[in-house]
């Protein structure tokens, strides 16, 4: 059985799998209750200045039977006092000194009132702060959460403020609603942080109520915008972490968060450069319980890897992850559909007809059957067909193109060259 310690920036967990920031954070019990399912870690839900939530707080995205693929929220921070969570987090802490506790914190724009803040916090024996720069909602308003990470300098700034007198690791949450996510990741660095964690919430709407013409959720009949997480973001912060894990500039751990419900989910985060990865749709879907399957199979998929330690697995497929410019233009597959197992149920052909490259022909055999065959010489690869098939008869085949390897990159640097030659002739 392989070894699941992990060491994300001098903060040591079991196992990688923490809880996000969030509503299963928001108490000691809550925690405790996770700790003794298997959790290696939890990120408390936010400290700061004492809020009023709002009443009708959720809303979920629903697809074709499918409950909570996103999630909306509009909740804020913790409304419970500070005083309370520190008494809390301490018997956490000293009940289960091997897991990794984790405070987040989120205050107005001011160094003194950080550093107060982080004082008052660190004494409890927390291993680590995680800096809330991420919040879409309701503290944006207040020049806080996204607010300030959406702005490198002020990300580098309160990094800096909190740094200075932090005695623990810091790691600062980045907000995914900016253009590149690696500008706030290099500002954190530059103001101390020790990792950085990936993504929070995105902006968004869940819907609308056509009876009522209410927003989804709604308060009093009146609607925010919110912040949305759930299976649906995982592409979006696979993207972001992984960007952030191959730039040169952010050489430090990173935690990602975004949609993972599976130990597979955990695994593709892993790979792509996070050292721990944090839930919390899941768990408000499923509760606590889940990490059981997160952990048994992340143990085999070692296993079967041959790796003794899921540490030897952070990172491994990054240097795979490039610029589309240095993709080689010279790859070729073309579908091929096996005529045993295909139902002629013709979603293939009606997806590669109306919305991809007509290269799907239905053929008629000498026995009157109908086949769907595929124009290989037309065929760009593209992948739809295989992606709609319902009993996954077609197969993705590679071609050699007789052509040796070259990217968009090398074919400009190339024709750069003629160009000059061409000019150096007519001289």
């Amino acid at each position: 059985m392989a070894n699941l310690e992990i060491n994300l920036a001098g903060i040591r967990s079991p196992n990688p799998f923490w809880l996000a920031s969030a509503p299963p954070t928001n108490s000691g019990y809550q925690v405790m209750r996770a700790f003794e399912a298997g959790w290696g870690g939890a990120v408390w839900k936010t400290l700061g200045d004492p809020i009023v939530n709002v009443s009708s707080r959720f809303g979920a995205l629903n697809v074709k039977g499918m409950r909570m693929v996103g999630i909306n929220n509009i909740e804020l921070i913790t409304d419970r006092p500070l005083e309370d969570n520190l008494r809390e987090i301490r018997e956490v802490k000293r009940a289960f000194p091997d897991r990794a506790v984790i405070a987040s914190l989120m205050m107005e724009p001011k160094k003194q009132r950080w550093q107060e803040l982080v004082k008052r916090v660190q004494d409890v024996g927390v291993d680590g702060f995680e800096l809330n720069f991420g919040c879409p909602h309701g503290m944006s308003e207040r020049g806080m959460g996204s607010a300030v990470g959406q702005v490198p300098e002020y990300v580098e700034q309160t990094t800096a403020w909190v740094t200075e007198v932090s005695e623990v690791p810091v790691i600062v949450k980045l907000t995914p609603n900016v253009t590149d996510v690696r500008y706030t990741a290099r500002a954190a660095v530059r103001g101390g942080a020790a990792a950085v964690s990936m993504i929070n919430t995105i902006n968004s709407l869940i819907g609308v109520d056509l009876d009522t013409w209410y927003p989804i959720p709604h308060v009093d009949g009146l609607g925010a915008h919110g912040g949305y997480c759930g299976p649906a973001v995982k592409p979006i912060a696979l993207h972001m972490v992984a960007d952030c894990a191959r730039d040169p500039e952010v050489r430090v751990p990173i935690s990602g968060i975004g949609g993972i419900s599976t130990w597979r989910d955990a695994a593709e985060f892993i790979l792509m450069g996070a050292t721990s990865v944090q839930v919390c749709t899941a768990v408000m879907h499923h509760g606590f319980r889940i990490v059981e399957d997160m952990i048994d199979g992340l143990n085999r998929y070692l296993d079967e890897k041959g790796l003794a330690s899921v540490m030897e697995l952070v990172g491994r497929a990054v240097h795979r992850y490039v610029d589309w410019s240095d993709l080689n233009l010279e790859y070729k597959i073309v579908a091929r559909i096996n005529q045993q197992r295909c139902i002629q149920c013709n979603k293939c052909y009606i997806s590669c007809e109306d919305a991809a490259h007509q290269c799907i022909d239905r053929v008629q055999t000498e026995s009157g059957r109908t086949m769907l065959v595929v124009d290989e010489s037309e065929c760009v690869g593209c992948n739809l067909c295989s992606m709609v098939c319902p009993v996954d008869c077609i197969d993705m085949v590679r071609v050699d193109t007789g052509r040796p390897p070259q990217t968009w990159r090398e074919r400009q640097i190339q024709q750069a060259g003629e160009q000059i030659v061409q000019l150096s002739d007519y001289v």
